[in-house]
C-alpha cells in the first residue's frame, strides 16, 4: 500500500536528523578545542552503527508494518519480527571486537634495564623478591585478566546487545505507532468525505421532495381562483412568479438570507389570502427589520403550507397564526392553527418527518421543534440557530 506523504515526510525529518547528530556532536567539540580536527572516521563509525537500524526499519517499514497494519496477519508479522531480531543479535555478536579477547595471554611489561634509570649509573640493581618455584601439586599465582578463570561460553547477550534489542523493538513500535496515526486520519477524512456527500444527497433529495408539493397544492389554488375570480387569479400568478424566482435561484443553496426568505413566507401567505373568505383569520407577524443572518431555505414554509392543508375548514370559522421573532442570533417560528373536520389528504405530502429529518442532517442537536397536537388546534414552535 502506498505511503502518504505526511509519513514519508515524518521518516525523512527523523532519519535525516538522527544521521546529523554526530556530524554536530564532532563539529561542536572542534569549535570548543582549537587542538582538535574535524574527525570524519568518528562520523562514519556512528554512521555504520545508523546504518544497520537504517536497514532494519525499512524492511520493517515496507514488507513487516503492512501485514499487520493493513492486512491483519498477526502471527505472521511477529513471526518475522523475532526472526529479523535474532539476525540482528547474531550481527551484532558477530561484530563484537573482543569475542576472542579471552583466549590472549596476559601481557607482562618488561623492566627497563638499570642504566636507564636516574641515579643508578654503577649501582647494583636493587633486590627483588623472586617466588619460589612451584613443587608438587601447587598452582601458578593468578597474574591477572582472563588467565586462570573458566572461559565465558561462545554466544553470550552483554548488556550493549540488551540496549540494542530495547532500541529497536522501540524503533518498530514507533513505525507502527505512525501507521496507525496515518491510517486513521485517512480513515477520519474519507469518513467526513462521505457523511458530506451522503448529506448533500440526501438534503438535494429533500429538496426536489418538497419543491414539487408545494407547487402541486400552488397551481391547485390557481386553478381554483380561474372559475369565479380571474383577476385575484391573475394577482396569484404574480405571487407565484415571485416565488418561483426564489425558488430557481435560492432554493437549492445551502442557505440564504433570512430576509429573503421571509418575503417568500410573505408571497406565499398573501396568494394563500386571495383563495379564502374572510372565515378564515389569517394573521401573519415577521419583524420589520432582520439581520444579516443565514437560514436554510423552504424549511418555515412547510409548517405554513401544513397549516393551510390541515387546518382550513369550509364549514366553521379557522384560524391560522404565524409569528416569527430573532433575539441573539436565535430564530424562533411559531405557527398555531385550527384543525379541520376532515382535513385535506392530498397524495404527495412531504409531511412533518422530512422536516424533522432535513433539520437533523442540518444542525444535529442544536435545534429545537416542540409540537402539540391538540384536539381543536396545532401549534408547531421552532428554535433554529441562525449563523
Amino acid at each position: 500500500m502506498k505511503q502518504s506523504r505526511l509519513e514519508n515526510i515524518i521518516y525523512l525529518a527523523v532519519w535525516g536528523l538522527l544521521f546529523a547528530v554526530p556530524l554536530l556532536s564532532v563539529y561542536v567539540r572542534t569549535v570548543s578545542d582549537v587542538n582538535l580536527e574535524f574527525n570524519w572516521t568518528e562520523v562514519f563509525i556512528v554512521w555504520k552503527h545508523f546504518a544497520v537500524y537504517l536497514a532494519l526499519f525499512l524492511v520493517h517499514n515496507f514488507l513487516l508494518a503492512p501485514l499487520l497494519v493493513h492486512s491483519h496477519k498477526r502471527i505472521l508479522y511477529f513471526s518475522l519480527v523475532t526472526v529479523l531480531i535474532v539476525a540482528f543479535v547474531a550481527y551484532r555478536y558477530s561484530s563484537r571486537p573482543d569475542r576472542n579477547d579471552h583466549h590472549m595471554p596476559p601481557m607482562e611489561k618488561p623492566l627497563p634495564p638499570p642504566s636507564t634509570k636516574m641515579g643508578m649509573e654503577g649501582k647494583k640493581p636493587p633486590f627483588r623478591h623472586h617466588p619460589p618455584p612451584f613443587k608438587g601439586d601447587m598452582k601458578p599465582p593468578f597474574k591477572g585478566g582472563l588467565e586462570g578463570r573458566d572461559a565465558p561460553p561462545p554466544f553470550l547477550i552483554g548488556e550493549h546487545e540488551i540496549m540494542a534489542i530495547v532500541v529497536l523493538i522501540l524503533m518498530f513500535a514507533a513505525n507502527l505507532g505512525i501507521k496507525n496515526y496515518i491510517r486513521s486520519r485517512d480513515d477520519r477524512k474519507r469518513l467526513v468525505e462521505l457523511e458530506k456527500q451522503n448529506l448533500e444527497q440526501q438534503l438535494e433529495y429533500l429538496r426536489y421532495q418538497i419543491n414539487p408539493h408545494f407547487f402541486m397544492n400552488t397551481l391547485n389554488n390557481i386553478h381554483a381562483l380561474v372559475d369565479f375570480d380571474p383577476a385575484k387569479a391573475q394577482e396569484t400568478i404574480v405571487e407565484l412568479s415571485n416565488m418561483m424566482r426564489f425558488v430557481l435561484y435560492e432554493g437549492n443553496k445551502q442557505s440564504v438570507p433570512l430576509s429573503r426568505e421571509l418575503d417568500f413566507i410573505r408571497h406565499y401567505v398573501t396568494l394563500m389570502k386571495l383563495r379564502y373568505t374572510d372565515k378564515v383569520k389569517i394573521a401573519l407577524d415577521l419583524p420589520d427589520e432582520t439581520p444579516d443572518r443565514q437560514i436554510p431555505p423552504l424549511i418555515l414554509v412547510t409548517f405554513i403550507e401544513n397549516a393551510f392543508k390541515h387546518g382550513v375548514s369550509y364549514k366553521h370559522e379557522s384560524f391560522i397564526e404565524v409569528k416569527v421573532t430573532v433575539e441573539d442570533d436565535t430564530l424562533r417560528f411559531s405557527c398555531h392553527n385550527s384543525k379541520a373536520d376532515h382535513p385535506n389528504e392530498e397524495k404527495g405530502g412531504v409531511g412533518l418527518a422530512n422536516v424533522r429529518k432535513r433539520l437533523d442532517l442540518i444542525y444535529g442537536e442544536r435545534y429545537r421543534l416542540s409540537i402539540k397536537d391538540k384536539s381543536d388546534a396545532y401549534h408547531v414552535e421552532l428554535y433554529l440557530p441562525l449563523v
